[in-house]
């Protein structure tokens, strides 16, 4: 399969040619200013109204630059200043975990007693008009404690392998219990630190996301649907009752796929034999979309007052082809079974089919990065269209913090800073380096770091031929 990058699309016509080509359909605005400069409030059930100045919003993402012991270090505040001059009207700040065993990386932030001032810190480093929240997480199955396993949400016969777990690994539902609690003192952290709003996260196959699709899971917290959502109305009602003031959101995957192995030229390919029961969000088959529990969840949230959704998709770690569509693959993934179009595509609908559902609910897409130059006017027409309330900005914001403002002063793009989802901010980590835009960042590019990347891409395209 021959993949047409979009880099290569050099105007409208083209790149308008091309999506029509893959049959798939994409929003499109031709004044993107006019529509992402919208002021848009979000309502809480008990936190009152916040006010995002714009429709552009940062989206969290994990870092691996903190201290051992959870705090932020100066390239954490590099990166927070960063977003803070980006003009975005809403900061979703960095996975931070709530309990140390809990990271998925032994250097990223974890909010408690003795970090809380220096998450403070972080959000100091935001402008005053900026909404701005802090992602809360347990990392489940994919949390790396030095010295033991990682804990799960129940048994799956295709993850617990390549992720270390065990049948011993589930989490008890008095374990559980202890984890709501914790999660509740950790919002409570992070409202004492200055922040707007937490963020319950359930995506991206972490503790969260992975507890909505423990269909075989008995006890309290699996089973039904009620059973299944069970810790994330606990948490929620848990910061209710302890933080009143302190708005809440939710990072959620609002559908899954079975796990992706690299099959002939490295290419992906799924691993479900036509039936796969553990994706929420999925239609039993492995690779389709049922959305009838996914707006269930909303549902749930708007009785709880939740009024902020981030959607997203899959996971990075077994599908990151459906979570954040690219055409260079991560070094422990694949190379692309469709058109990375296809994937933003299929991401932009589902979102759209939500927040149409759910109006009340303001709803921040992701899934827009790989759409590089062409990113405003289809972010906007998806504004424009009710297929989103604000559009997030995730790997794009980490080579380009200055978007915001750049399409907000309808100005000319800088081209040579817009990501081309080269996906070495993912290859780093996975190679126990620093977060940071290695190939468009000029700080990066002097970074010590560097020459390790390389090497650990190089032995990435040996694995995929």
């Amino acid at each position: 399969m021959r993949i047409t990058q979009v880099k290569s699309l050099r105007d409208a016509e083209a790149f308008e040619a091309h999506v029509e080509s893959l049959g798939v359909d994409l929003p499109w605005h031709d004044d993107p200013a006019s529509v992402l400069s919208r002021r848009v409030v979000v309502r809480d059930g008990t936190a009152g109204e916040l006010s995002a100045s714009n429709r552009l919003a940062i989206l969290p993402m994990e870092g691996w630059d903190g201290t051992a012991d959870g705090r932020p270090t100066d390239l954490v505040q590099r990166r927070w200043a960063r977003f803070g001059a980006s003009g975005a009207g809403l900061v979703w700040g960095e996975a931070t975990a709530l309990v140390p065993e809990g990271r998925a990386n032994p250097n990223q932030l974890v909010l408690s007693d003795e970090t809380v001032e220096d998450i403070a810190a972080l959000r100091a480093l935001l402008a005053d008009d900026q909404v701005a929240g802090l992602q809360l997480t347990h990392s489940g199955r994919y949390a790396r404690p030095a010295d033991r396993a990682p804990r799960t949400a129940y048994v799956h016969p295709a993850l617990d392998e390549p992720s270390g777990a065990t049948e011993a690994s589930v989490l008890s539902d008095d374990e559980l219990d202890e984890l709501v609690v914790a999660f509740v003192d950790a919002a409570v952290l992070a409202r004492d630190a200055g922040f707007d709003f937490v963020d319950v996260k359930a995506c991206h196959g972490y503790l969260g996301h992975e507890l909505l699709s423990a269909y075989d899971r008995t006890g309290r917290y699996g089973g039904d649907f009620a059973g299944r959502t069970r810790f994330m109305r606990s948490v929620i009602e848990g910061i209710r009752s302890r933080a009143p003031d302190l708005a809440i959101g939710a990072r959620i995957s609002i559908f899954d796929m079975a796990p992706f192995r690299p099959g002939a030229g490295g290419v992906g390919e799924t691993t479900a034999d036509g039936e796969y029961r553990y994706a929420f969000g999925g239609d039993g088959t492995g690779v389709g979309i049922d959305l009838a529990e996914p707006s269930a969840l909303l549902s749930m949230l708007e009785d709880l007052g939740v009024g902020l959704v981030s959607a997203t998709a899959g996971s990075p770690y077994y599908v990151p082809h459906v979570q954040r569509p690219a055409y260079f693959p991560p070094s422990d993934g694949y190379r692309p079974p469709e058109d990375p179009l296809v994937g933003v595509a299929r991401l932009l609908a589902a979102t759209a089919e939500l927040a149409r559902r759910h109006p009340a609910i303001v709803v921040v897409g992701s899934g827009y990065s790989y759409l590089q130059q062409w990113l405003a006017p289809v972010a906007a027409g998806a504004v424009a269209e009710g297929g989103a309330s604000m559009i997030g900005l995730g790997r794009m914001a980490l080579s380009y913090p200055d978007m915001p403002n750049d399409v907000l002063a309808e100005g000319a793009l800088q081209t040579r800073l817009i990501c081309r989802t080269f996906s070495d901010c993912t290859t780093a980590p996975r190679a126990g380096l620093v977060s940071g835009c290695f190939p468009l960042d000029p700080f990066y590019k002097e970074h010590e770091h560097r020459v390790a990347l390389a090497a650990a891409k190089k032995a990435s395209r040996s694995r995929l031929g």
